[in-house]
């Protein structure tokens, strides 16, 4: 089984993109706090490459900002390729294929929770006002 759930912050501003046959796609890298750290030690954070195609790429797109929390799942993808000094390499991506908004979303200054605004369906419901403080 490869599925691959992943919650964190948008480290760029997504960009969408159209590849030559008029698929829709973008790229961007997620920054993911680690639930641990040891002791004296600052909680590190992991930064992952992600890809989405299609309607889950225009959803991102339109709605998803650089500092925006996101929750994702997906699979991980591995290509290899030889760079430019002809070395053989190996690249990881997560492939996105559903992604929804955080528990708690600023939305107007307020903090909201979103039950069920996910891609492709995009119809968000029930919000609820929650504290200030962000889970991530």
């Amino acid at each position: 089984m490869n599925n691959i759930v992943l919650a964190g912050r948008l480290t760029q501003e997504p960009e969408l993109k159209t590849t030559n046959t008029g698929t829709e796609v973008t790229s961007f890298s997620l920054a993911v706090g680690r639930d641990y750290a040891r002791q004296g030690e600052e909680r590190q954070t992991d930064f992952i490459n992600c890809v989405a195609w299609r309607k889950t790429a225009a959803f991102i797109c339109t709605y998803f900002h650089k500092g925006d929390g996101i929750v994702l799942n997906g699979r991980l993808e591995g290509r290899r390729y030889v760079d430019k000094d002809g070395n053989n390499r190996t690249a990881y991506e997560v492939v996105v294929e559903r992604v929804e908004f955080p528990l708690n979303r600023k939305q107007n200054g307020q903090h909201t929770m979103s039950t069920s605004a996910t891609a492709p369906n995009t119809t968000a419901s029930q919000e609820m006002p929650l504290d200030d403080d962000l889970p991530f």
